[in-house]
């Protein structure tokens, strides 16, 4: 075979071990940018970067952690690169048609509970809720979404991100706390809970983490 195209195995690898993880790919490209074309773009990208790079994952292996490490460098490079303000760029078409085929001939279930992008975003419909996520720096972000969001393990992340398991901790400790004192700031403004409730929420979780 050449880099342009797979083999039946390998198409019968990457249909088995990373199609299930598409749609958690998509739901996390659509927390970052927001727009449905856009993360369409970018997992379509790194999925293609991932046909390419099937022989690099091993049997028995975890592929989501390995899927969201291409993710995240797609997404960067695209940030770079502005490379999804059009949709003018193409794919080679031996490429695009196994992908197509892939998705159309899989009988593989996505992740149970996970399978319906747009049903997750739900939780996050309130977009003063996304832009207080997104306002977080990109690495208390990233580690959030991976964690919270996506449900990966310490470990996991801190393989993605390329930073010790004692990092990922931290970030997450300190990111939810960013979250929970503008949650409560935000409940405040609209009225759902009463000044003082919203004040003591905050200062709680700060109790909690000076102890």
């Amino acid at each position: 075979m050449t880099d342009k195209g797979l083999t039946p195995d390998q198409a019968e690898r990457f249909r088995q071990w990373c199609w299930p993880h598409q749609e958690a790919m998509l739901r996390l490209a659509l927390l970052l940018t927001r727009r449905e074309d856009q993360a369409e773009d970018i997992v379509h990208d790194a999925m293609i970067k991932a046909m390419r790079a099937i022989d690099t994952l091993d049997e028995g292996s975890n592929a989501k952690p390995w899927l969201m490490t291409i993710l995240r460098r797609t997404w960067i490079d695209a940030m770079r690169t502005h490379k999804y303000n059009t949709r003018e760029h193409t794919l080679d078409e031996t490429v695009q048609s196994q992908l197509t085929a892939v998705s159309s001939e899989s009988t593989v279930e996505t992740e149970p509970a996970r399978n319906d992008p747009q049903a997750m975003l739900n939780r996050f419909e309130d977009e003063a809720v996304v832009q207080m996520l997104n306002s977080l720096p990109e690495a208390m972000r990233w580690t959030l979404l991976l964690v919270d969001v996506e449900g990966l393990d310490h470990e996991q992340a801190a393989g993605i991100l390329g930073v010790p398991v004692g990092t990922i901790k931290s970030r997450a400790h300190h990111g939810r706390q960013k979250l929970r004192a503008g949650l409560a700031h935000l409940a405040r403004q609209r009225g759902w809970v009463d000044q003082q409730v919203a004040i003591d929420s905050v200062t709680e979780s700060g109790e909690h983490h000076e102890r």
